[in-house]
Protein backbone atom coordinates (compact mmCIF):
# COMPACT_ATOMS: atom_id res chain seq x y z
CA UNK A 1 0.00 0.00 0.00
CA UNK A 2 1.41 3.58 -0.87
CA UNK A 3 1.25 6.19 1.80
CA UNK A 4 2.29 9.93 0.69
CA UNK A 5 4.05 12.27 3.34
CA UNK A 6 3.77 16.18 2.94
CA UNK A 7 6.76 17.67 4.69
CA UNK A 8 6.67 21.16 5.72
CA UNK A 9 9.62 23.17 6.64
CA UNK A 10 9.99 26.73 7.76
CA UNK A 11 11.85 26.97 11.05
CA UNK A 12 14.22 30.11 9.58
CA UNK A 13 14.85 31.64 6.29
CA UNK A 14 13.62 28.77 3.24
CA UNK A 15 10.12 28.04 2.72
CA UNK A 16 10.38 24.14 1.66
CA UNK A 17 7.98 21.60 0.94
CA UNK A 18 7.61 18.00 -0.34
CA UNK A 19 6.19 15.25 -0.67
CA UNK A 20 7.70 11.59 -0.26
CA UNK A 21 5.64 8.46 -1.15
CA UNK A 22 6.55 5.30 0.70
CA UNK A 23 5.84 1.88 -0.57
CA UNK A 24 7.02 -1.61 0.21
CA UNK A 25 9.73 0.05 3.01
CA UNK A 26 10.85 1.97 -0.08
CA UNK A 27 10.72 5.35 -0.46
CA UNK A 28 10.53 8.27 -3.38
CA UNK A 29 9.98 12.25 -3.89
CA UNK A 30 7.68 12.79 -5.83
CA UNK A 31 7.61 16.65 -5.58
CA UNK A 32 10.36 18.93 -3.57
CA UNK A 33 10.40 22.47 -4.15
CA UNK A 34 11.77 25.53 -2.12
CA UNK A 35 11.88 29.60 -1.76
CA UNK A 36 15.26 30.71 -0.24
CA UNK A 37 15.03 34.41 0.68
CA UNK A 38 18.98 34.52 0.24
CA UNK A 39 18.66 37.77 -2.18
CA UNK A 40 16.43 39.49 -0.50
CA UNK A 41 18.34 38.98 2.15
CA UNK A 42 21.32 40.11 1.08
CA UNK A 43 20.69 44.09 1.90
CA UNK A 44 20.01 43.37 5.39
CA UNK A 45 23.47 41.28 5.65
CA UNK A 46 21.34 38.34 7.68
CA UNK A 47 18.07 36.86 8.77
CA UNK A 48 15.42 39.21 9.88
CA UNK A 49 12.57 37.54 11.57
CA UNK A 50 9.60 39.61 10.81
CA UNK A 51 10.59 39.92 7.42
CA UNK A 52 11.28 36.00 7.25
CA UNK A 53 7.88 35.25 8.63
CA UNK A 54 5.84 37.56 6.04
CA UNK A 55 7.65 35.81 3.06
CA UNK A 56 6.55 32.70 4.44
CA UNK A 57 2.96 33.57 4.28
CA UNK A 58 3.84 34.85 0.92
CA UNK A 59 5.17 31.77 -0.51
CA UNK A 60 3.92 28.38 1.32
CA UNK A 61 0.52 28.44 -0.64
CA UNK A 62 1.67 28.71 -4.18
CA UNK A 63 4.68 26.15 -2.96
CA UNK A 64 1.69 23.87 -1.44
CA UNK A 65 -0.35 24.07 -4.89
CA UNK A 66 3.21 23.31 -6.77
CA UNK A 67 4.22 20.05 -4.80
CA UNK A 68 0.49 18.89 -5.01
CA UNK A 69 0.90 19.37 -9.23
CA UNK A 70 3.72 17.90 -9.60
CA UNK A 71 3.05 14.82 -7.13
CA UNK A 72 -0.25 14.44 -8.93
CA UNK A 73 -1.87 13.63 -6.10
CA UNK A 74 -4.52 15.40 -3.70
CA UNK A 75 -4.76 16.71 -0.18
CA UNK A 76 -7.06 13.39 0.57
CA UNK A 77 -4.55 11.16 -0.44
CA UNK A 78 -2.12 12.20 2.17
CA UNK A 79 -1.70 10.32 4.92
CA UNK A 80 1.15 12.09 6.99
CA UNK A 81 2.14 15.93 7.36
CA UNK A 82 5.30 16.39 8.94
CA UNK A 83 6.04 19.90 10.46
CA UNK A 84 8.68 21.13 11.69
CA UNK A 85 7.96 22.38 15.41
CA UNK A 86 11.44 23.08 16.66
CA UNK A 87 13.65 25.05 17.11
CA UNK A 88 13.44 27.51 14.92
CA UNK A 89 12.28 31.67 14.91
CA UNK A 90 9.00 31.69 16.14
CA UNK A 91 7.37 33.77 13.77
CA UNK A 92 8.52 31.48 10.68
CA UNK A 93 8.18 28.22 12.76
CA UNK A 94 3.97 29.67 13.78
CA UNK A 95 3.57 29.65 9.61
CA UNK A 96 4.76 26.03 8.95
CA UNK A 97 2.72 24.66 12.39
CA UNK A 98 -0.22 26.48 10.99
CA UNK A 99 -0.36 25.62 7.45
CA UNK A 100 0.11 21.96 8.96
CA UNK A 101 -3.16 22.14 11.30
CA UNK A 102 -4.97 23.80 8.53
CA UNK A 103 -4.43 20.78 6.22
CA UNK A 104 -4.79 18.50 8.74
CA UNK A 105 -8.43 19.99 9.32
CA UNK A 106 -9.54 19.64 5.95
CA UNK A 107 -8.18 16.52 5.75
CA UNK A 108 -8.20 14.82 9.02
CA UNK A 109 -5.17 13.77 8.79
CA UNK A 110 -2.48 13.12 11.80
CA UNK A 111 0.78 15.43 11.90
CA UNK A 112 4.39 14.63 13.05
CA UNK A 113 5.90 17.19 15.05
CA UNK A 114 9.79 16.98 13.65
CA UNK A 115 12.66 18.59 15.59
CA UNK A 116 14.94 20.12 12.29
CA UNK A 117 17.93 19.51 13.36
CA UNK A 118 17.38 15.22 14.00
CA UNK A 119 15.86 15.74 10.39
CA UNK A 120 18.88 17.65 9.37
CA UNK A 121 20.92 14.18 10.29
CA UNK A 122 18.22 11.62 9.51
CA UNK A 123 18.38 12.92 5.93
CA UNK A 124 21.77 10.96 5.31
CA UNK A 125 18.75 7.84 4.84
CA UNK A 126 17.21 9.76 2.07
CA UNK A 127 20.29 8.36 -0.05
CA UNK A 128 22.09 5.82 2.14
CA UNK A 129 20.51 2.42 4.23
CA UNK A 130 22.91 3.54 7.26
CA UNK A 131 22.92 1.44 10.52
CA UNK A 132 22.64 2.74 14.09
CA UNK A 133 23.96 4.12 16.14
CA UNK A 134 26.19 6.52 14.41
CA UNK A 135 27.87 10.00 15.42
CA UNK A 136 25.88 13.31 13.86
CA UNK A 137 28.31 16.36 12.98
CA UNK A 138 25.33 18.97 12.81
CA UNK A 139 27.04 22.19 11.42
CA UNK A 140 24.23 25.09 10.42
CA UNK A 141 24.11 29.09 10.30
CA UNK A 142 22.23 28.59 14.25
CA UNK A 143 23.90 25.69 15.55
CA UNK A 144 27.28 23.20 15.73
CA UNK A 145 26.67 19.90 17.69
CA UNK A 146 28.22 16.67 18.18
CA UNK A 147 25.24 13.98 18.65
CA UNK A 148 25.15 10.59 19.43
CA UNK A 149 21.91 8.74 17.24
CA UNK A 150 20.93 5.19 18.99
CA UNK A 151 18.10 5.24 16.59
CA UNK A 152 15.53 7.58 14.84
CA UNK A 153 13.66 8.45 18.94
CA UNK A 154 17.26 8.69 20.48
CA UNK A 155 19.41 11.93 20.48
CA UNK A 156 22.03 12.72 22.61
CA UNK A 157 23.91 15.84 22.65
CA UNK A 158 27.58 15.16 23.56
CA UNK A 159 29.07 18.61 22.53
CA UNK A 160 28.76 21.81 20.52
CA UNK A 161 29.80 25.25 20.63
CA UNK A 162 29.92 27.10 23.65
CA UNK A 163 29.09 30.62 21.47
CA UNK A 164 28.53 31.08 17.73
CA UNK A 165 27.44 28.14 15.38
CA UNK A 166 30.62 27.93 12.75
CA UNK A 167 27.69 29.14 10.06
CA UNK A 168 27.68 32.29 12.26
CA UNK A 169 31.42 32.61 11.99
CA UNK A 170 31.39 32.20 8.15
CA UNK A 171 28.21 34.87 7.80
CA UNK A 172 29.74 37.90 10.27
CA UNK A 173 33.27 36.87 8.61
CA UNK A 174 31.00 37.94 5.41
CA UNK A 175 30.06 41.20 6.85
CA UNK A 176 33.79 41.88 8.07
CA UNK A 177 34.93 41.23 4.20
CA UNK A 178 32.24 43.21 2.77
CA UNK A 179 31.56 39.90 0.14
CA UNK A 180 27.88 39.40 1.06
CA UNK A 181 25.63 37.49 2.13
CA UNK A 182 25.04 34.36 2.98
CA UNK A 183 29.02 34.08 2.97
CA UNK A 184 29.55 29.81 3.51
CA UNK A 185 29.73 29.54 0.04
CA UNK A 186 31.26 32.63 -0.77
CA UNK A 187 33.91 31.64 1.53
CA UNK A 188 34.48 28.46 0.06
CA UNK A 189 34.94 29.55 -3.85
CA UNK A 190 37.16 31.86 -2.64
CA UNK A 191 39.30 29.64 -0.38
CA UNK A 192 39.78 27.53 -3.32
CA UNK A 193 41.98 29.81 -5.09
CA UNK A 194 43.80 31.03 -1.76
CA UNK A 195 46.79 29.76 0.53
CA UNK A 196 45.37 28.63 3.76
CA UNK A 197 48.48 28.71 5.42
CA UNK A 198 49.57 32.65 5.03
CA UNK A 199 47.60 33.49 8.02
CA UNK A 200 46.93 31.87 11.30
CA UNK A 201 43.86 32.35 13.03
CA UNK A 202 43.45 31.01 16.32
CA UNK A 203 41.50 27.35 17.05
CA UNK A 204 39.86 28.25 20.59
CA UNK A 205 39.64 25.28 23.22
CA UNK A 206 41.98 23.66 21.02
CA UNK A 207 43.78 21.73 24.65
CA UNK A 208 40.10 21.25 26.33
CA UNK A 209 40.05 17.34 25.92
CA UNK A 210 36.54 17.48 25.32
CA UNK A 211 33.93 17.88 21.88
CA UNK A 212 32.76 21.81 23.03
CA UNK A 213 34.07 24.26 20.71
CA UNK A 214 33.90 28.08 20.30
CA UNK A 215 33.75 30.72 17.21
CA UNK A 216 33.65 33.80 18.85
CA UNK A 217 37.27 33.95 19.03
CA UNK A 218 38.09 33.75 15.49
CA UNK A 219 35.74 36.08 14.58
CA UNK A 220 37.17 38.73 16.63
CA UNK A 221 40.54 38.05 15.60
CA UNK A 222 39.76 38.29 12.11
CA UNK A 223 38.22 41.68 13.33
CA UNK A 224 40.84 42.71 14.54
CA UNK A 225 43.55 41.65 11.51
CA UNK A 226 41.44 43.65 9.09
CA UNK A 227 41.46 46.87 11.20
CA UNK A 228 45.68 46.25 11.51
CA UNK A 229 45.89 45.76 8.23
CA UNK A 230 43.57 46.91 6.23
CA UNK A 231 41.06 49.94 7.77
CA UNK A 232 39.79 51.77 5.17
CA UNK A 233 41.07 50.30 1.86
CA UNK A 234 40.15 47.66 0.04
CA UNK A 235 41.68 43.79 0.01
CA UNK A 236 43.02 42.40 -3.07
CA UNK A 237 41.64 39.91 -4.45
CA UNK A 238 44.84 37.46 -4.07
CA UNK A 239 44.98 38.69 -0.68
CA UNK A 240 41.33 38.12 0.06
CA UNK A 241 41.47 34.42 -1.50
CA UNK A 242 44.36 33.76 1.28
CA UNK A 243 42.22 35.84 4.14
CA UNK A 244 39.12 33.07 3.47
CA UNK A 245 41.25 30.32 3.13
CA UNK A 246 43.10 30.77 6.67
CA UNK A 247 39.97 32.21 7.97
CA UNK A 248 37.96 28.92 6.86
CA UNK A 249 41.27 26.22 8.38
CA UNK A 250 40.45 27.37 11.53
CA UNK A 251 37.00 26.73 11.51
CA UNK A 252 37.15 23.48 10.24
CA UNK A 253 40.61 22.40 12.03
CA UNK A 254 38.28 23.11 14.96
CA UNK A 255 35.90 20.74 13.97
CA UNK A 256 37.95 18.00 12.46
CA UNK A 257 40.16 17.94 15.88
CA UNK A 258 36.58 17.93 18.63
CA UNK A 259 35.18 15.18 16.07
CA UNK A 260 38.45 13.13 17.42
CA UNK A 261 36.61 13.43 21.18
CA UNK A 262 33.68 13.22 19.90
CA UNK A 263 33.86 9.87 18.13
CA UNK A 264 35.91 8.72 21.13
CA UNK A 265 32.89 9.87 23.59
CA UNK A 266 29.83 7.95 20.88
CA UNK A 267 32.80 5.05 20.82
CA UNK A 268 32.95 4.80 24.95
CA UNK A 269 28.55 5.55 25.29
CA UNK A 270 28.08 2.29 22.91
CA UNK A 271 30.77 0.18 23.84
CA UNK A 272 31.22 0.16 19.56
CA UNK A 273 34.47 0.87 18.25
CA UNK A 274 33.24 1.03 14.53
CA UNK A 275 30.73 4.09 14.43
CA UNK A 276 30.18 5.93 11.51
CA UNK A 277 30.69 10.00 11.02
CA UNK A 278 27.45 11.92 9.48
CA UNK A 279 28.02 15.01 8.56
CA UNK A 280 24.82 17.32 8.14
CA UNK A 281 23.28 20.37 8.20
CA UNK A 282 23.49 23.74 6.00
CA UNK A 283 27.48 24.08 6.43
CA UNK A 284 27.82 20.49 5.57
CA UNK A 285 27.86 21.61 1.91
CA UNK A 286 31.33 22.84 2.21
CA UNK A 287 33.58 21.63 0.19
CA UNK A 288 36.66 21.98 2.55
CA UNK A 289 35.05 20.11 5.62
CA UNK A 290 33.70 17.26 3.54
CA UNK A 291 37.27 16.49 1.97
CA UNK A 292 39.11 16.87 5.32
CA UNK A 293 36.11 14.74 7.68
CA UNK A 294 36.83 12.14 5.13
CA UNK A 295 40.51 12.62 5.05
CA UNK A 296 40.77 12.23 8.63
CA UNK A 297 38.64 9.60 9.37
CA UNK A 298 37.90 5.94 7.98
CA UNK A 299 33.54 5.76 7.89
CA UNK A 300 32.41 9.10 7.15
CA UNK A 301 28.51 9.73 5.31
CA UNK A 302 28.18 12.94 4.26
CA UNK A 303 24.49 14.45 3.38
CA UNK A 304 24.34 15.19 -0.03
CA UNK A 305 24.46 18.37 -0.78
CA UNK A 306 20.46 19.12 -1.66
CA UNK A 307 19.14 17.94 1.83
CA UNK A 308 21.96 19.80 4.00
CA UNK A 309 20.05 23.12 3.99
CA UNK A 310 16.45 23.11 5.04
CA UNK A 311 14.30 21.20 3.49
CA UNK A 312 11.01 19.77 3.07
CA UNK A 313 12.36 16.38 2.22
CA UNK A 314 14.31 16.27 4.90
CA UNK A 315 11.29 16.44 7.22
CA UNK A 316 8.85 14.18 5.00
CA UNK A 317 11.72 11.70 6.07
CA UNK A 318 11.52 12.25 9.90
CA UNK A 319 7.98 11.96 10.10
CA UNK A 320 8.14 8.81 8.10
CA UNK A 321 10.82 7.35 10.28
CA UNK A 322 8.82 8.63 13.56
CA UNK A 323 5.67 7.59 12.51
CA UNK A 324 4.63 5.83 15.60
CA UNK A 325 5.05 9.25 17.19
CA UNK A 326 1.90 10.90 15.17
CA UNK A 327 -0.46 13.25 16.67
CA UNK A 328 -4.20 12.53 15.51
CA UNK A 329 -6.40 15.33 14.22
CA UNK A 330 -8.09 16.88 16.65
CA UNK A 331 -5.29 16.31 19.16
CA UNK A 332 -2.73 17.71 16.61
CA UNK A 333 -4.45 21.18 16.92
CA UNK A 334 -2.50 21.76 19.92
CA UNK A 335 0.73 21.25 19.06
CA UNK A 336 3.61 24.18 20.39
CA UNK A 337 5.58 26.02 17.88
CA UNK A 338 7.99 26.85 20.94
CA UNK A 339 8.97 23.70 22.49
CA UNK A 340 11.19 21.02 22.01
CA UNK A 341 9.63 18.46 23.90
CA UNK A 342 6.16 17.32 22.53
CA UNK A 343 4.50 15.59 24.86
CA UNK A 344 4.39 12.18 24.42
CA UNK A 345 1.32 10.91 26.12
CA UNK A 346 -0.76 12.13 23.30
CA UNK A 347 0.81 10.08 20.98
CA UNK A 348 -0.70 6.89 19.32
CA UNK A 349 0.56 4.64 16.90
CA UNK A 350 -1.00 4.96 13.21
CA UNK A 351 -3.87 2.33 12.97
Amino acid sequence: MKNFILGIETSCDDTSLCILQSENQQTKILAHFSYSQDEMLKKWGGVVPEIAARNHLEKITPLLKEVFSTAKINLKDINLIGVTTSPGLLGPLLTGVNAAKTLSMLSNCPITPVNHLHAHLEAIHLTNDLAYPYLGLLVSGGHTLYILVQDQYSFKIIGGTTDDAAGEAFDKAGKLLKIGYPAGKLIDDLAKKGNKNKFAFPIAMKNSKDANLSFSGVKTSLKQFLDKYYSNKSIPLDELQDICASYQKSIIEALILKSTFALSTAQELTNKKDIPIVLGGGVACNSYLRSELQRKFKNVFCVEPKFCTDNGAMIANMALRTIKQQVDFPKCLTLDATSTNINKKQFRQKK
